[in-house]
This record gives structure tokens, sequence and C-alpha cells, in this order.
């Protein structure tokens, strides 16, 4: 007999492997360890580093300082609070969010829902692909649309690795974080940052005018991401199955660990934007606003290298982010209408809005801004449909919310919910007493 492993043995064995891990965890015949268990969360936190998060933070570091940066950690907390949420519901149910909407809503409220997730998937990688392309096109000056066939082609390969099973992908995902990571730290050491003043107003709430106000309401108005709360359900409910309440506790109690981290990570990370924005701009350049400004900003002021540094994060924002939301796309509709259509199909779907609207000619950032009002608008469909069945007892049994938890994420879900209801009525020129701009 041969002992040589098949293709298709050397291509699960690293997922085999992780799965392995767990369970003799689960067990209690393994050693403690925790990074088979680290990868759900990680894949979904590159959605709160995406480039919308660049271009907001760049806005509030550069015009009020270190001002908002207690925006950005409560901004944090809250989506921590509703990431863990919707990973519990997969790990104690098996269902991901959307195949939980098709088993308990009325057909015409499911594909209602599906609809306007689609959209909002799409509006997603609007966003998301453009930033990565922008990126690409400033760091090796070539047209737009050529840098977006090149994110295109890197985003379609690297959705490939999920063909070997899901662990390729997280680690491909955590690498990118990590490039994220490791450009802003650098970056913290060439921008001058006043460390005490940093520390000060991460702690310390105040809001200058209503200007901040209205920066304020994009960082955690856009917080929750719709794409992340389906798709951190799916990853979670068939990564490995708990055969025993005390599993369950386990794996649960794992995963609530994950995302502090990964979450934190991301928190970090943004507001590692905010003190480069302000370290960088706030004295001289105050109205610095865009990606682009900033790149040519930086430059000059502190060398071609930080520059670039910004460049190669913001490309492997793109890119990732850009992988999360087609595979939260391809999730969303497998979960409400029960079929999946091919990868390079779903690809082709999500990035034809972004090539539309090079081709038109219309500015990048408008087109950005256009992108998160849509996701304003479809936000409400996943947020309370987790709500909803996550203190549901015949849903999730004894794992449904406490009292506390559920008071928390309803009090979450009303602040969130409203200041995007405020960003969209300042997007449609609303005006509303006492609040300018």
């Amino acid at each position: 007999m041969d002992d040589r492993a098949s293709p298709k043995d050397r291509r699960n064995t690293l997922t085999e492997r992780t799965t392995s891990a767990m369970r003799e965890r689960l067990e209690g015949r393994g050693a403690r360890v925790f990074l088979p268990f680290f990868g759900p969360a990680v894949v979904v936190s590159i959605a709160y580093m995406d480039p919308g998060n660049f271009a907001t933070n760049i806005q509030a570091g550069a015009k009020y300082g270190y001002t908002l940066l207690w925006v950005v950690l409560l901004a944090n907390l809250i989506a921590m609070l509703f990431q863990s949420l919707s990973a519990k519901i997969g790990i104690v149910t098996g269902r991901n969010l959307a195949e939980l909407c098709r088993d308990h809503f009325p057909k015409p409220l499911v594909l209602a829902m599906w609809g306007i997730s689609e959209v909002a998937a799409m509006a997603t990688d609007l966003a998301e692909f453009l930033g990565g392309a922008i990126g690409l096109s400033l760091l090796f000056h070539m047209p737009l649309f050529v840098s977006m066939v090149i994110t295109a082609l890197v985003t379609y390969a690297l959705l490939l690795f999920e063909r070997a099973g899901y662990r390729p992908l997280e680690l491909a995902i955590g690498g990118l974080v990590g490039v994220i990571g490791l450009s802003y730290l650098a970056e913290l050491f060439i921008v001058p940052i006043t460390w005490p003043a940093v520390f000060v107003h991460t702690f310390s709430p105040q809001l200058p005018n209503s200007e901040a106000l209205i920066i304020a309401v994009g960082i955690i108005g856009a917080t929750v991401m719709p794409h992340a709360l389906f798709l951190h359900s799916g990853l979670t409910q068939s990564r490995i199955f708990p055969k025993t309440e005390a599993e369950r506790t386990t794996l649960l109690a794992y995963s609530n660990l994950e995302v502090v981290i990964a979450l934190a990570t991301a928190g970090l990370i943004n507001m590692a934007m905010v003190i480069m924005a302000s370290g960088a701009f706030h004295e001289g350049h105050p109205e610095v606003a865009e990606i682009e400004t900033a790149y040519h900003t930086l430059a000059p002021l502190l060398g071609i290298g930080a520059a670039g540094i910004f460049l190669l994060a913001l490309i492997a924002s793109g890119i990732s982010s850009s992988v999360v939301g087609t595979m939260a796309g391809q999730m969303i509709m497998q979960g409400f209408v029960g079929f999946r259509i091919p990868l390079w199909v779903r690809r082709v779907v999500t990035m034809l809005p972004s090539f539309v609207v090079v081709s038109l000619g219309v500015n990048a950032t408008n087109a950005l801004v256009i992108s998160q009002v849509v996701l304003s608008l479809a936000l409400p469909v996943p947020m309370l449909a987790l709500l909803w069945f996550s203190c549901r007892q015949d849903i999730m049994g004894v794992r449904k919310n406490r009292a506390f938890t559920t008071l928390l994420a309803a009090v979450a879900a009303v602040v969130v919910l409203s200041l995007n209801a405020f960003l969209l009525m300042q997007t449609f020129g609303v005006a509303l007493p006492g609040v300018s701009g």
C-alpha cells in the first residue's frame, strides 16, 4: 500500500491539523493552546480596517488631532459586542444568520432582506476594491483602471485558497492584517506624537464643535458592517462541532477571547491611523480629508518612505477586505435562498460597479461616500435580526442572551442605527437644529 498522501490529503492537511488540535483541546487531551481557535474573528476584523476607515480616521486626525480618539475606542467596543453575538449564534445553532432568517421569517421578507443584503455586499466591495486599487495606482504610478484589474486578479487568487479548507485563507488574511498593523507601527516611529495627549483623549470624551460631531458620527455610525455580522456566524457554524455542552462552553470562551484580541488589534490600528494623521497633518494641513491628498501631503512632509508605508497598508486593507466581502456575499446568497454561484461569477458581479464608476469618470472618493450611504440603509437588516435571534430561548436554548447583554446590545443598536440615520440626513442635506455641515 502506498503511504504517500494523495493531492487532496496534502491539500487539506493544514485545515485537518487545525481541526484535530481544536478537537483534542475540547476533549481535554491537548495542550491549552489558543492558536487553532484563532481565525474567524481575524477574518472579520478586516471589515473594521477597510479603506473607508482610512478616509474617516485621516479626516478625524487631521482636523481635530487626538480629540476624537475616544470615539474610535467606543466604536470598537460596540463592534466587539455584536461580533461576539454573531459568532455565538453560529456556534450554538450550527446555522448562520442568513439561514436563520430563511428558517424563521416569511418568504417575502426573506427575499427582501436578501436583496438589500446583496446590494450592501456590492456597496461594501465598491469601497474596499476601489481603496486597494487607489493604493496600487498611487504607489506604482499606474492608471486606476490597470490597478483595478491587478487588484481583481490578486483578490481572486486569494479566494482560491478556500479550496484548501478554511485554514489557509485565515492565515492569508491574518498575514495581511499583520502588514497593516506593522505599517502603522512603523508610521508611529516616523510621525511626531505627543503620547500624554493620546492617553488623555482616548479616555476623555469631548466634541469641540458640530463638525466634530459629524465626523464622530461617521466613525461610530459605520462601525458595525452588515456583511461582517452575516459572515462571522457563518465562519463559526461549521469550523468544529461541539459534542457536549461542556465543549460548547469552552468553544464560546475561546471565541469571545478571539473577538476581544482581534478587534482590539483592529481598534489599535484605527487609533494609529488617527494618531498618524494628527501628527502629520493637524498643525499645518488640517484640511486633508482624502486618501490621495494624504499620500501627496505625506511625501514632502515625512519623506517618500512614510508615504509608501501608508500606501502599503492601504493596499493590504483593500485586497483583504475585498476578499472578505466576496466571502460574505457568497454566504448571504447561500443562506437566504439556498444556492450559490461560481466564485468567479460572484467576483465579477461584485466588482462590476467599481469598473462602471471609474469608466463614467465618477470621483472615487464620492463613490466611497455613496457606498457608505448604502451600507447605512442596509445595516438594520442583520443588526435587528441578530438581536432577535440571540435573545430567543427556542433558538439559543440556555445560551440565549442574559438580560443585561440584551439591554446593552439594544442600547448599542439604537445608538448605531440613530447615528446611521443622522449620516443619511446629512448626506441628503436635511438640516438639523444646532448642527452645521
